[in-house]
C-alpha cells in the first residue's frame, strides 16, 4: 500500500494516529458533591469573601539556551539551538483570584510543607477579609503543619478537589500557560542563578613574569534563585 493510498484513508475516515491523549478517571466517593462545591464557588461566591486557588508547580527546570530565539518570518517555523543550559529548578507557589485574576507567586527552592506555610503566610499578610481556599490532594497540603496552621485561622475555609481531579483548580490554567508561553522558550530572569563572586585579578609583581589569571576558587552557590525567593512581598499579575 503507497504512502498516499494510507494518507487519502486517514483523511477519510478523519484518522489522526500521531495524536494522544491521557486520561485518569477520579475515584473519590464524594466526586459530584465535591465538584458542585467548587464550580458554586466560581459562579457565585459569598458576599465579602475571596476565593483563591492555590497550588504550587515542582521542579521547574530553570533552561536557557545557548543562543537566543531566532524570529518567526514568513513561511519559515521559528528555530531554536538544540542545546541548553541548565540553572537546576525551582518551584512555585501561586494563588489566583478568581475574580479578577489576580496571581500571587513565589518562588521556592524547595516544595515541602515548610515552603507551602510560608507562602501561606505571605497571602495571610497581603490578603484581607475572609477567604475560600481551593486546593488539591498533594501530600504537602495534608500534613500536621498544615493542619495546624489551617486550625489555627477560622476566616480561611478549605475546599479540597476530588481525587485526581486537580484541573478543576483553576490556578492550573496559569501554570499551563506559563508553560507552554514561558517555561518552553527559556527560563525567566528571576529563575536564573545568581552570578558566582569573582576575585580581583591579580597584581603582577614586579621583576616576575605573570601567567594566565587563575580560575577564581570560590565556588558557586548551588540553586540560588533571585528575586522572588528574597522578598518577603508576593509578586502580583494581573490578567494573565
Amino acid at each position: 500500500m503507497s504512502v498516499s493510498t494510507v494518507d487519502r484513508v486517514w483523511r477519510a475516515f478523519a484518522l489522526q494516529p500521531h495524536r494522544s491523549e491521557t486520561f485518569k478517571p477520579s475515584t473519590d466517593p464524594l466526586f459530584v458533591d465535591k465538584v458542585r462545591d467548587i464550580v458554586s464557588l466560581y459562579l457565585n461566591p459569598s458576599d465579602g469573601t475571596l476565593v483563591l486557588c492555590i497550588d504550587a508547580k515542582s521542579q521547574i527546570q530553570a533552561l536557557d539556551r545557548t543562543q537566543p530565539l531566532l524570529p518567526v518570518p514568513p513561511g519559515q517555523a521559528e528555530r531554536r539551538p538544540y542545546d541548553y543550559k541548565r540553572h537546576g529548578t525551582t518551584a512555585l507557589f501561586a494563588a489566583l483570584d478568581v475574580k479578577v485574576s489576580t496571581i500571587f507567586d513565589k518562588c521556592l527552592p524547595r516544595h515541602r510543607s515548610q515552603e507551602f506555610r510560608r507562602f501561606l503566610d505571605t497571602v495571610e499578610t497581603h490578603v484581607p477579609g475572609d477567604l475560600q481556599i481551593v486546593m488539591d490532594n498533594a501530600p504537602g497540603h495534608k500534613t500536621k503543619l498544615i493542619r495546624d496552621w489551617f486550625a489555627k485561622r477560622p476566616r480561611w475555609q478549605m475546599h479540597v478537589t476530588p481525587t485526581s481531579s486537580s484541573w478543576i483548580n483553576q490556578v492550573e490554567r496559569f501554570f499551563a500557560f506559563l508553560t507552554d508561553q514561558q517555561i518552553k522558550l527559556g527560563a525567566p530572569p528571576r529563575w536564573r542563578p545568581r552570578s558566582p563572586p569573582t576575585s580581583p585579578p591579580a597584581t603582577p609583581t614586579p621583576g616576575r613574569s605573570v601567567g594566565p589569571e587563575r580560575p577564581a576558587t570560590s565556588s558557586p552557590p548551588s540553586n540560588a534563585f533571585v528575586a522572588a525567593s528574597s522578598r518577603s512581598k508576593p509578586n502580583v499579575r494581573r490578567n494573565f
